[in-house]
């Protein structure tokens, strides 16, 4: 599992940002701003996991400023409309010098270092010039370490009133284009591994919701747990995996006859979870 930690290396490397200069960026104290970025959420109620990050990080950093940025183009757009104003990593980066911040670590609050992660490095890059320091620390899951405490914190999470024949599926996003979704088949191996009635599926990459359906109507599972892999429980969470739709998660398990029991809690609501992007960010900052 030594690719995800080679994965993320080679990202950052093939976007202008060396291991050198990320090393020397971090060195020699504490950050003037904290930048964390999200691909973000338009749901009122999954906004609670970022009011955790928010509070963790503070109480961790409590020197540094601390700023945001959604990635996702669209989300930002719906919130501007509705009177919210986030930043872009650019908008955000540019703000950051402008106000005279010449030390920033950005903390990507993603779950892979996926195409996302590759985008948040290209607009960071651009501003390599305009900072004493800057630097860009890793998504939640960039080692094997990473992985096995993150599955062993969401196995935690399942509600004790399951059962041993109790199917767990959780909802991970997915990225069918991109390399990084290998990384969800291993945490699929790692959770399976640890609790043969738990699996983990995605919504666009591998494994596959149908692939997961026919392992539970083989098994004969009758109940199945639901739970989202990602940071918020937003509209994936909400729609996708426990909506009334009939192409939901929730729809299709009961369809096969198998009763579906949603969680709608965000990854980032647990304290664990977080504690995991903050330790990256901890050792980003000391230039480890």
């Amino acid at each position: 599992m030594k690719f995800l930690k080679i994965f993320a290396l080679l990202t950052v490397l093939s976007f202008g940002l060396s291991s050198e200069e990320q090393s020397s960026t971090v060195k020699g104290g504490n950050m003037d701003a904290i930048l964390l970025v999200t691909f973000g959420t338009s749901e009122p109620d999954a906004k609670k996991a970022f009011v955790n990050i928010e509070r963790l990080t503070k109480e961790k950093f409590p020197i540094s400023q601390i700023r945001w940025a959604y990635t996702s183009e669209i989300i930002r757009k719906k919130l501007a409309k509705q009177g919210e104003m986030l930043d872009s990593v650019e908008e955000a980066m540019e703000k950051l010098r402008k106000s005279g911040v010449k030390k920033v670590v950005v903390q990507s609050l993603h779950i892979i270092p996926g195409e996302e992660f590759h985008d948040l490095i290209k607009s960071v890059s651009k501003f390599k010039s305009d900072f004493e320091r800057i630097s860009v620390s890793p998504p939640l899951l960039n080692s094997a370490d990473d992985l096995r405490r993150t599955v062993k914190i969401m196995l935690s999470k399942i509600p004790s009133d399951r059962k041993k024949e109790d199917a767990v599926i959780f909802m991970g996003h997915g990225s069918p284009t991109h390399p990084s979704d290998m990384i969800y088949l291993a945490a699929a191996y790692y959770i399976e591994k640890t609790d043969e009635n738990a699996f983990l599926a995605t919504v666009e990459g591998n494994p596959t919701f149908d692939e997961t359906l026919e392992i539970l109507k083989a098994k004969n599972i009758k109940k199945a747990y639901i739970l989202p892999f990602m940071s918020v429980a937003g509209d994936h969470a909400k729609n996708d995996m426990a909506g009334d739709d009939p192409d939901s998660w929730k729809s299709i398990l009961t369809k096969n006859g198998i009763d579906a029991v949603p969680v709608l809690k965000g990854m980032a609501e647990y304290d664990e979870i977080v504690n995991i992007w903050l330790d990256h960010l901890a050792e980003t900052i000391k230039g480890l």
